[in-house]
């Protein structure tokens, strides 16, 4: 890998590590930003981790974008070697598939997509070689996703499957977007993907929708109290399939302050889960089935 550097304007640098999303270039960034975050460098005020990359803002009256540039790389190398291990959380979210509310949205957008006679699953399990919407949704959720983003629309988390890159899906977004989409719906676009965290213009292909809230700018959700935004980079997803009789009791539940996510504390080791993806992912679900 060859980390690039450019400039954005006067106030902001951006770090890209890799052409392509990689959950080794993921930590590069990740390490590399949280270095920049903790020297606590003066006129800093800004760092915007993504997928393989990142953004600084900073004030050019303090520190000059040369002196900026030279700061940041500095921690490169160490960003490279640095032990690539992270305390993380694993989550269950449940997840209605085939549901009437993005079926409903994608029969409206029929005209904008590749496959105008079919449904968006459809065309996912076609391209992706499986013969079946029902084992597309099982080899969707039967093994976990990795949260390499939060951001773009807040609390919105990018997620890419932790399985060896020729079994990832992918799909291509919509060829025009969408001017709606139902809030908490999950899809898919290009080998990410992600849960709309609110109701709005969108290309992804939908696959399904879940009840649980993930941004509250109110904190009025009982586990949204803390922190407005429900992921956070680094995070790992487990996609439960629910049916339309637990989808409403799940909402009901949030509703009522009673609801509690299904979260367990594990350690992610980016060289162990690369020997070997299948039993490091067991002891995942260990780990969550445990919580």
């Amino acid at each position: 890998m060859k980390t690039r550097y450019s400039y954005g304007g006067d106030e902001h640098i951006y770090v890209e590590i890799d052409d392509e999303m990689s959950l080794d270039a993921f930590f590069i960034a990740l390490s590399l930003s949280n270095m920049v975050r903790e020297a606590n460098i003066p006129g800093v005020t800004e760092i915007l981790p993504a997928n393989a990359s990142f953004e600084v803002r900073f004030d050019p009256d303090v520190v000059a974008p040369e002196a900026m540039m030279a700061k940041i790389k500095e921690f490169e190398h160490k960003a490279e070697v640095q032990d690539k291990r992270l305390v993380t959380r694993i989550i269950e979210i449940p997840v209605y598939f085939q549901d009437p509310w993005t079926h409903e949205t994608l029969m409206r957008f029929r005209e904008r997509h590749q496959d105008p006679s079919g449904s968006d699953l459809e065309y996912a399990a076609r391209i992706n070689g499986y013969d079946s919407v029902d084992a597309l949704i099982e080899a969707f959720h039967s093994q976990p996703w990795f949260v390499s983003m939060v951001g773009f629309v807040a609390g919105l988390p990018f997620l890419y499957q932790l399985v060896d890159r020729d079994k990832q899906i992918e799909v291509p977004k919509y060829l025009r977007p969408r001017t709606d989409t139902p809030r908490h719906t999950v899809g898919i676009g290009g080998c990410f993907s992600c849960i709309y965290s609110v109701r709005g213009a969108g290309g992804y292909q939908m696959f399904g929708i879940t009840p649980m809230t993930i941004f509250d700018p109110d904190q009025k959700v009982g586990y949204l109290k803390d922190f407005m935004v429900f992921f956070r980079p680094g995070d790992i997803v487990k996609w439960k399939p629910i049916e339309r009789e637990e989808f409403d009791a799940i909402t009901k539940e949030i509703e009522d302050g009673t609801y509690t996510p299904r979260i367990a504390e594990v350690e992610f080791d980016l060289d162990a889960f690369n020997k070997d993806m299948t039993g490091f992912n067991a002891k995942l679900m260990e780990a969550l089935n445990d919580a």
